[in-house]
């Protein structure tokens, strides 16, 4: 009887590890936006996790893993050959990527640890935007390095790690590494590593992470780039909104993702002396809500802390100050599930960015106002970064009777504020103004089935 119970125990523990693979994704039938292989849509909410294969241990990936599912993010970017010193500083387990720093020569070792978050996402729910080399191993220009690419090498790479990983079906492929190429060698070993992934496992999609400032199709608008991807820099004057509105007018159309934007708990245009602060949740909001009501396919979070999984007796690097354990709770990473559950109320597939709608004036500074409505023309979300009050051309939508509501991003809590007719102009004023102040308007019609 005990072997009998000894032997259920074994079964029943296995089948509650088992992890039924995730849906493959692809790009929609209009080119703007990722959806699953049965056409639901798919939001890349994703987190910035550079350093974790590097530096994290396998019950530290977990707990990181499980945080990110617990607030709703979709996608983890992570590299194989990490950025700080990946090639000669062993991981966690005393392990090197390579063998002898030969990328055709992969350390068994080492890759249990990549085998092994890929696994846990996915048990989790979550995909792996996964970087086969930190620009530095092919373009050093900064960072440890060594280059070590060449065309050659670099296809043999792909076409080793599309194999290992090609029944792996909750991975994007994410090619460059905070680099902008401007030598033949570096074109030549990209498109090698993106010929090496498509010939041995075509299915799965692949994107481009260029440095700050500049969008993937500005180097390859090519075949082997299913998604666009830009950085816009650690700079609160950015303006997202102009990079993904920029980007959805390339040829042929890709969804486009804010893959790098201003990070939560790092200094200001990256200034060493603090001279203009440090990012907090208020960027990150303002980055994720302008990125997303332009028309984005999806924006990824990111915190300095956490890129490099920072704890105390590791080199600090851009004046990183909180352990990654304590700074995944930072409110901006808090506040992207609020974004999650917004947008996942609402078919945010079929809305297009109208900024047309917003009637008062509105600088193209910090407190600049973007605005989306649904191709039904059946509801509008505006979002006001500061809090300034908001005046909308409501005889777009379709339906005489509306309502309103503001939404809070800090809260992810709801406010009515009334009924309203499609001939009105009501001047909407939110009950604070200021930076940190930001609010999302809803203006819907009154039967519209959908309710924050």
């Amino acid at each position: 009887m005990k072997n009998l119970l000894l032997v259920f125990g074994i079964l029943f523990n296995s089948l509650l590890s088992y992890s039924v693979d995730l849906p493959k994704l692809k790009v929609s039938d209009d080119r703007r936006f990722i959806v699953t292989e049965s056409g639901k849509p798919f939001l890349w909410l994703g987190n910035t996790a550079w350093e974790m294969i590097h530096r994290l241990n396998r019950e530290e990936i977990s707990l990181f893993l499980e945080d990110c599912s617990s607030k709703g993010f979709t996608v983890i970017q992570t590299v194989i050959l990490a950025e700080l010193d990946g090639l000669n500083t062993p991981n966690a387990y005393g392990e090197r990527p390579l063998i002898n720093n030969d990328p055709t020569k992969l350390n068994e070792e080492y890759f249990r640890n990549v085998d092994f978050a890929i696994k846990k996402a996915s048990e989790l729910g979550l995909y792996i935007g996964l970087l086969p080399t930190w620009g530095d191993k092919y373009y050093k220009k900064w960072g440890a390095g060594p280059e070590i690419f060449t065309p050659e090498n670099a296809g043999i790479y792909a076409e080793l790690l599309a194999k290992r990983y090609e029944k792996s079906t909750n991975i994007i492929w994410i090619l460059g590494g905070d680099r902008f190429p401007d030598q033949p060698k570096h074109f030549e070993v990209i498109r090698a590593i993106a010929k090496g992934l498509k010939k041995t496992d075509p299915s799965k999609l692949i994107s481009f992470h260029p440095w700050g400032g500049r969008a993937a199709t500005e180097a390859f608008n090519e075949d082997w780039l299913d998604i666009d991807m830009f950085q816009t820099t650690h700079d609160r004057r950015a303006k997202d909104y102009e990079f993904v509105l920029s980007a959805r007018k390339i040829s042929p159309a890709r969804p486009v993702i804010n893959g790098e934007a201003r990070y939560e708990n790092i200094p200001d245009r990256l200034d060493s002396d603090l001279r203009f602060g440090w990012l907090d949740d208020s960027d990150v909001r303002t980055s994720a809500y302008w990125t997303m009501l332009s028309g984005a396919a999806g924006y990824t979070y990111g915190c300095n802390d956490v890129w490099q999984m920072y704890s105390v007796g590791k080199d600090p690097i851009i004046r990183a100050r909180t352990d990654w354990s304590e700074a995944i709770h930072l409110p901006g990473s808090q506040q992207m599930k609020f974004l999650h559950e917004l947008f996942s109320k609402f078919p945010w597939q079929q809305m297009i960015n109208d900024q047309n709608l917003i009637l008062n004036n509105n600088q193209k500074d910090s407190t600049y106002m973007v605005c989306a409505r649904s191709l039904q023309n059946d509801f509008i979300l505006a979002y006001t970064p500061f809090g300034k009050p908001l005046t909308l051309d409501l005889s777009i939508l379709k339906s005489a009777a509306l309502e309103a509501y503001w939404f809070n991003p800090r809260s992810g809590k709801t406010l009515y504020i009334g009924n309203f007719s499609n001939s009105d102009k009501p001047v909407f004023e939110p009950w604070s103004i200021g930076r940190g102040s930001d609010f999302i308007l809803l203006v819907k019609a009154k039967d519209y089935p959908y309710k924050l």
